[in-house]
């Protein structure tokens, strides 16, 4: 199949909520779903909200230390100002989301499902989406000490104006992956790359490793 000459942007629609009702961060409960919720504020530090659906939500300036999000679901969702230092959404799906303005230390979302979503203006210390599939997802003005794509499947990803001190991509598959945004301290596994689509400028700089990578002894 021959492939497109131009690589394709992430498809996502704004994000448009509601009326929504104020809710307390107390009344939540894991396994439940909570549809039209606004919070702000709020602990949900040590909490388990395992399988717990979120749709047509507001979390704003949420503090969410240790809280277990597997299984869940966030549809159609905006998480602002969330200060999560370590947070477990392993096996989590995240469908027309919005995580903006945030502080996450240790983001674990490992084998999940992440579709038009966007992150905006937010760091990260380490992000596992080991064996993740994600389609239609913006990074943008975000910054991530380390970025773990082992094993991903991704479409339409995009990063603007991002940073990130280490990629890994054992074992990726990659299609529209635009990587021109991102300006990276070190990428791993390297044979990961097939998909990306890089800047003359970003080759070059990487034109060592693939030497190594390849076997290519440079001299002269």
């Amino acid at each position: 199949m021959r492939r497109s000459a131009t690589t394709k942007k992430p498809v996502l629609g704004r994000l448009v909520l509601p009326g929504l009702e104020d809710a307390d961060a107390e009344q939540l409960e894991p396994h439940e779903s909570y549809e039209g919720l606004r919070i702000e504020g709020g602990d949900l530090s040590g909490r388990d909200l395992t399988g717990t659906t979120f749709t047509e939500c507001e979390l704003v300036g949420v503090t969410a230390h240790t809280t277990i999000l597997q299984h869940g679901r966030l549809v159609e969702t905006r998480l602002e100002r969330l200060n999560a230092p370590v947070l477990d959404a392993t096996r989590s799906t995240w469908r027309d989301v919005e995580l903006l303005g945030s502080r996450i230390g240790a983001l674990d979302i490992y084998d999940a499902q992440i579709r038009s979503t966007r992150a905006v203006g937010s760091k990260f210390d380490w992000i596992n989406l080991r064996s993740s599939t994600l389609e239609d997802v913006l990074f943008e003005d975000c910054t991530i000490d380390e970025l773990d794509l082992g094993g991903v499947t991704a479409t339409r990803v995009s990063f603007v104006n991002c940073r990130a001190g280490s990629v890994s991509l054992a074992h990726a598959r990659l299609t529209d992956v635009d990587l021109r945004g991102l300006e990276v301290g070190s990428i791993s596994n390297l044979e990961g790359m097939s998909g990306a689509t890089l800047d003359a400028q970003q080759v070059t700089a990487l034109a060592p490793a693939f030497a190594s990578h390849l076997g290519i002894r440079v001299e002269g």
